[in-house]
């Protein structure tokens, strides 16, 4: 199996009957190569870069011309291999199966890939954004590029606490979680009545008691998401351009160092988006 789900470069020759792209066209290939639009479907979800399709870590792949979208023309090849996995799934957890608006609060665990873009996707929309991590500096970097409210869960584990104190008793209306098992339990505490939690990475732990009372008597939502169809993609892409969005980029690889990226990100001290430079 060729590894991973992300990637960008460009058109080398096309078959007959394609009309979406020519030669010398930058794209990007869908996580999902069958989930154009509308619901995900057991199908749709067999389609899947990285697993169980091989994946992008290549140097010539061959794709559908329905798989495939264009690279908003702000950004680098570096910047538009980062958009497809992480950037999908955090504009899918707020504007497609979430619903975030001006002045919503929205927490995001950690500060990779997926956290970061939700840092910056949020903002776009008008909201603030609360950023946990265990790195004061990692915080600091965070509040940099926008964030409202930044909280070390290893200096206070139970930070949800904190989320609950800076909104006055509230709650956030969103928070997109990363850890699963480890760290639900506190993001059920952290959101409002009536709010959202957007379970998209399971990084503490996979299985976990849930007490669904609380769920229940406080109107909350729990959804799954797993990326998004060309057709977030492409609204993404949209919003991205108009407002000339870039990726935060972490560290970039030569192909050749690949497992040294895989080492890097297992290790979990990058920012951002981990890019490996296949030519």
């Amino acid at each position: 199996l060729v590894p991973c789900s992300d990637g960008a470069g460009v058109v080398e020759a096309v078959g007959a009957g394609v009309t979406r792209f020519a030669v010398g066209d930058r794209v990007m290939p869908n996580f999902a190569q069958g989930w154009l639009a509308g619901r995900e479907t057991r199908e749709k979800m067999k389609t899947t870069l990285g697993g169980p399709l091989d994946g992008t870590l290549r140097e010539l792949g061959v794709f559908s011309e329905e798989g495939l979208v264009a690279i908003p023309e702000h950004l680098t090849d570096e910047e538009a291999a980062t958009l497809p996995c992480a950037a999908v799934t955090a504009w899918n957890a707020l504007a497609g199966k979430g619903s975030v608006r001006a002045g919503d609060t929205v927490v995001t665990l950690g500060t990779g890939g997926v956290s970061i873009f939700v840092l910056q996707l949020a903002r776009l929309f008008g909201a603030r954004v609360i950023v946990t991590s265990s790195s004061n500096e990692k915080l600091a970097r965070a509040k940099e590029l926008g964030a409202w409210h930044g909280i070390n869960y290893l200096e206070r584990p139970e930070w949800a606490d904190g989320v609950l104190e800076v909104t006055g008793g509230a709650g956030a209306d969103h928070v997109v979680e990363l850890g699963g098992a480890g760290t639900l339990g506190q993001s059920l505490k952290a959101v409002r009545p009536g709010g959202e939690i957007s379970i998209i990475g399971v990084l503490a732990g996979a299985v976990t008691e849930l007490n669904l009372t609380s769920v229940l008597m406080r109107g909350l939502r729990l959804q799954g998401v797993l990326v998004g169809s060309r057709e977030h993609f492409e609204d993404m892409n949209r919003a991205l351009g108009h407002h000339r969005l870039r990726p935060v980029l972490d560290r970039t690889f030569d192909f050749t160092d690949a497992p040294a990226a895989f080492r890097h990100l297992a290790g979990g001290r990058h920012f951002g988006k981990v890019v490996v430079c296949v030519s």
